[in-house]
């Protein structure tokens, strides 16, 4: 079933608008907690899958005169090219995966980008024939998809030696990522639009419940991790709530809240960077940002915004 009488499949429009939503959702989200990069990742994700969805539904349609065929076939391969190299980055960057390092800044751009550019690019262009472009395209993604998933389990076994509840969660970003693996098989044969993306948004519906317990777990720990520190304040004219309230107040990251509990109890940098396993220059960093963001000029001046003792003398 066609929607709009367009080629995109009625399901393909479901997964965009699911998609669109989630990507306003996110991007709120986003806009509250700016500190939150693996959200980034994800939002870039969405846009990526949602430009994935739209492009392969709608080309290419030798109905639509206003753009020529050929473009429409290289927004249709492209936007599933471009996905295919922000995947091992994403799970490079979301899930630490060192082993993937060369493949997410490197290796893309050798076994993915170069081949898109050079077949459909080049021999495409010159040639006009998208099945001989296709064909010579998918080859050199789909041996390096291998060796890059391959790199993806023994990174996982390594997280999984240290952490076993770790380890379970990444072998299922194995699931997730197994429809990537796919795509060159599934543009080799030319499946159809409805098979393709089923596979490949069902993968993406993995990742989004990963992103989400994800999300839902670093919350709670969070939240029990400032608890804890903010326990150590002990200042009789001042309460945890309004110590909270006002590191809210002026949208300080959980680090740096963090940081901002430990000065509360007199830690000095040192004993703080080694008690949150950072570096000192680090802890500075932090304190600079909470300078910017509250308008102290020194530590003192930062404690009484944040325990609201400024508030007596105005």
């Amino acid at each position: 079933m066609k929607v709009f009488n367009t080629d995109m499949h009625i399901v393909t429009f479901i997964f965009v608008i699911f998609e669109a939503i989630m990507l306003l959702y996110q991007f709120l989200f986003y806009l509250q907690r700016p500190f939150e990069k693996k959200r980034l990742y994800y939002i870039i994700l969405l846009i990526l899958f949602i430009i994935y969805n739209v492009c392969g539904g709608l080309f290419p349609d030798p109905t639509l005169k206003r753009i020529s065929l050929t473009v429409q076939n290289v927004l249709a391969w492209g936007s599933g090219f471009a996905l295919a190299c922000f995947m091992p980055y994403y799970f490079y960057k979301a899930y630490d995966l060192e082993r993937l390092k060369f493949h997410a800044r490197y290796g893309v751009l050798l076994f993915l980008l170069a081949p898109f550019l050079i077949f459909f690019g080049i021999e495409y262009l010159i040639q006009g024939n998208i099945d001989r472009a296709v064909k010579h395209g998918v080859i050199i993604p789909f041996i390096y998809a291998v060796i890059c998933v391959i790199a993806m389990y023994r990174s996982i076994k390594i997280k999984q030696g240290e952490d076993t509840k770790l380890g379970k969660e990444m072998l299922l970003s194995l699931v997730a990522i197994a429809p990537w693996v796919s795509m060159p098989i599934l543009s080799f044969f030319r499946i159809g639009q409805l098979p393709e993306v089923l596979v490949m948004n069902g993968g993406f519906l993995v990742i989004t419940a990963l992103f989400i317990w994800k999300a839902i777990e670093q919350a709670r720990e969070e939240a029990l991790h400032l608890q804890a520190l903010l326990s150590t304040v002990e200042d009789s004219e001042v309460k945890q709530d309004v110590f909270m309230e006002n590191c809210e107040a002026y949208r300080l990251s959980p680090r740096e809240i963090e940081v901002a509990a430990l000065i509360a109890d007199g830690l000095k940098y040192k004993e703080i960077a080694d008690r949150l396993f950072i570096q000192e220059r680090t802890v500075t960093t932090h304190v600079q940002k909470m300078f910017l963001k509250t308008g102290a000029k020194n530590k003192v001046e930062l404690l009484n915004i944040l325990k609201g003792k400024d508030q007596l003398f105005r």
